[in-house]
């Protein structure tokens, strides 16, 4: 185990490295001057010259990226363009929102998928399963930004149970949770739908094998066979529908917080990229990939706990 971690973080190292690249050589090759951005409409073409020698935009790709990069393995993320704030700060002041909303994400979809899921797999071919496969079928077509709008004007405008938007306050206070509310449920319902049927598939095919019918055949309670022989060994895909979504929802909620005006890592992001604040791009990006390979990392050790048979060479 501890030699596949450490085989999986070397790994990390030269994904990161590839993914530098690409992101560095994307905004080097996209249209637009930053100097142009910082200077403003009224600066003459001496003073843009000047901006590109401050910020060594003149020098040649190789040289931009090897100063690029011999920073990031400083620790150093660079200053924004537009703010002259330093990335890393930036990042961490946003990070936590855009933690929270794919976390409480997360919950929901794992709550409603799962039981979605289930029901629909116990009672296969009922209207349950009807309608646990129509809400899948939903969860996955609707876009996040209707689905969003929908909800404020719902229960915001007409009902005014909940805020139509911000993510201020502490979670743990009730107007932080009314709060999260909406952008949770709007960012979770597609996660949901795809663990409910991948729960659903994964049971129809365990509750088949001979193990089950074993258990049965021996008098196991129903609960006992459906949760400890049954689910328990349906949870393997599952798990990894899991980590890819929760690794996904830590950089994909760039349409809900724009929707729900949430100041965090995706709005952070899609504003630098209109900006062309190519150091806040770069590392806000190098995150999301460090997270979503951790993730994924984490979703490999959980395997071994689930299922005592999967190991690690």
């Amino acid at each position: 185990m501890v030699a596949m971690i450490v085989r999986r973080l070397f790994q990390l190292l030269f994904l990161l490295f590839g993914i530098s690249f690409l992101v560095f050589s994307s905004m080097y090759l996209a249209p637009g001057d930053p100097a142009s951005m910082i200077g403003g409409p009224t600066a003459t073409e001496s003073d843009l010259n000047a901006i590109r020698d401050n910020l060594g935009l003149n020098d040649s790709f190789l040289t931009q990226y090897g100063h690029y990069l011999a920073s990031v393995v400083q620790g150093d993320l660079g200053f924004s363009y537009q703010t002259r704030q330093p990335v890393s700060e930036a990042i961490a002041v946003r990070f936590p929102n855009t933690l929270k909303l794919a976390i409480a994400s997360m919950v929901i979809a794992i709550i409603i998928g799962i039981f979605a899921g289930l029901i629909s797999a116990l009672k296969h071919n009922s209207w349950l399963d009807v309608s646990s496969t129509t809400f899948a079928l939903a969860g996955i077509s609707i876009p996040n930004f209707w689905l969003g709008a929908l909800l404020i004007l719902v229960f915001s405008v007409n009902l005014q149970w909940l805020p139509v938007a911000g993510l201020s306050d502490p979670w743990f206070t009730v107007e932080g949770l009314k709060q999260m509310v909406l952008p949770a449920i709007t960012l979770g319902t597609g996660s949901a739908a795809m663990i409910a049927r991948m729960v659903r598939s994964s049971m129809l095919e365990v509750v088949r094998a001979d193990y089950v019918r074993t258990a049965r055949a021996k008098g196991v309670k129903e609960r006992n066979v459906i949760w400890i022989h049954t689910l328990k060994n349906a949870m393997i895909p599952v798990i990894t529908v899991i980590g890819l979504n929760f690794g996904a929802l830590l950089g994909g909620t760039i349409i809900t917080e724009k929707v729900f005006a949430i100041n965090g890592v995706g709005r952070l992001m899609i504003d630098a990229i209109a900006a062309r604040d190519f150091p806040m791009v770069q590392g806000s990006v190098l995150l999301v990939a460090t997270l979503f390979v951790l993730v994924n990392l984490v979703v490999d050790i959980v395997y071994t706990y689930v299922d005592p048979r999967i190991k690690f060479q």
